[in-house]
């Protein structure tokens, strides 16, 4: 991905301890840390409304097959599949968190590298 990504600054702080945690496999830890490397740091009122975050559901269109999926992102400690909520830090959390509306990404899952477009962001607070 080449675009630069807003995050706040707790979020930043998030991925960079989850990378210190090898949480990660290396071809993620080398894309999240030049995403890290370029990105803008803001508070959360200055998050724009747009912005992939936690506490937000976040539309995506998989422009390989043309289906759209649906997540709602949280906070780690928060992630509860019965109320069909993700981590911010699940291989889709790190792909999308930072990019805005409109945005495609390239990112590899472990079925292979997928190709989203951001269709829609509502925050959740």
């Amino acid at each position: 991905m080449s675009q630069n990504i807003i995050l706040t600054t707790g979020i930043y702080d998030l991925i960079k301890d989850h990378i210190r945690r090898k949480k990660v496999t290396p071809t993620e830890e080398e894309a999240l840390k030049l995403q890290l490397k370029n990105a803008t740091q803001v508070t959360r009122k200055n998050l724009p409304e747009d912005i992939v975050t936690i506490d937000a559901r976040i539309t995506v269109k998989n422009l390989d097959s043309d289906q759209e999926e649906t997540y709602t992102f949280v906070a780690p400690d928060k992630a509860k599949k019965r109320n069909n909520t993700e981590s911010i830090l699940t291989k889709m959390g790190l792909a999308l968190v930072g990019c805005k509306v409109g945005d495609v990404i390239n990112w590899d899952f472990e079925e292979g590298e997928k190709q989203l477009e951001i269709i829609k962001v509502e925050r959740l607070d």
